[in-house]
């Protein structure tokens, strides 16, 4: 089974290429609805919040405000939060990898928009990025969360630039034109993927292989400019 990885920034059409995967009967995990079930009224996280973060749960249930106020600007404060979330998201996605195994899916998607900010690029087959011009990015998020321009702009350079997300993935779908043309870039994709799959782009291979070698890179570090010249070199003299 290929398992895809599906990421992107905030407005950049991430929901909708999930919902095209699901109508392909793709299984579609969302690390997003994840997170929130298990912060939700006796979810797996709520105990161990509790016990990290006093004053955040009441009645086994979180109090989200209280929560952002206890990481707001505190690091280290976020890193304990994440030491809880994140193990509890890698198990469920253990177990959705394993259901969609046992039903015999061909493919799954892993709708996961930290993908790769958290290195989860070895866990996955083929990256797939959904990208947009920052105009259309910003239009789109300021309609849908009511936010101004300096609101949309300051969550935007709190993630990883669109260029980065696109020179990682394998598979980059651009979903700023129309939902037409967003479609049918996902329909190349998926009759690539039926017939066998696209291949990851070149240099894409010997980033990982490199990456696995030496797992002490930073994440920008070992995708560099002069790293990625010189495997378009040692390619070309092959």
């Amino acid at each position: 089974m290929k398992i895809i990885g599906l990421t992107g920034g905030i407005g950049m059409g991430k929901s909708t290429a999930a919902r095209f995967f699901r109508a392909a009967r793709i299984p579609v995990f969302d690390a997003d609805a994840t997170v929130h079930a298990l912060q939700s009224r006796g979810g797996r996280a709520i105990a161990p919040i509790g016990a990290a973060f006093p004053g955040t749960v009441h009645d086994k249930a979180l109090d989200r405000a209280a929560l952002r106020t206890a990481v707001l600007g505190q690091p280290d404060a976020l890193k304990q939060l994440e030491r809880i979330v994140h193990p509890l998201v890698r198990d469920e996605e253990r177990r959705f990898i394993q259901r969609a195994r046992r039903a015999g899916k061909s493919a799954a998607v892993m709708d996961i928009p930290l993908l790769l900010e958290i290195d989860g690029i070895r866990r996955i087959d083929l990256v797939m990025a959904v990208s947009a011009p920052r105009a259309v990015q910003i239009h789109r998020v300021a309609q849908r969360r009511r936010m101004d321009r300096a609101q949309v702009a300051a969550v935007i350079a709190r993630q990883m630039p669109d260029r980065e997300k696109r020179r990682r993935a394998d598979w980059v779908i651009r979903t700023g034109l129309s939902r037409f043309s967003a479609t049918r870039q996902l329909r190349r994709l998926l009759a690539a993927l039926r017939a066998g799959g696209p291949p990851p782009r070149p240099h894409i291979g010997r980033i990982r292989a490199m990456r696995a070698i030496d797992n002490t890179i930073p994440g920008r570090a070992w995708l560099g400019r002069a790293r990625y010249k010189k495997i378009r070199y040692n390619q070309s003299a092959q």
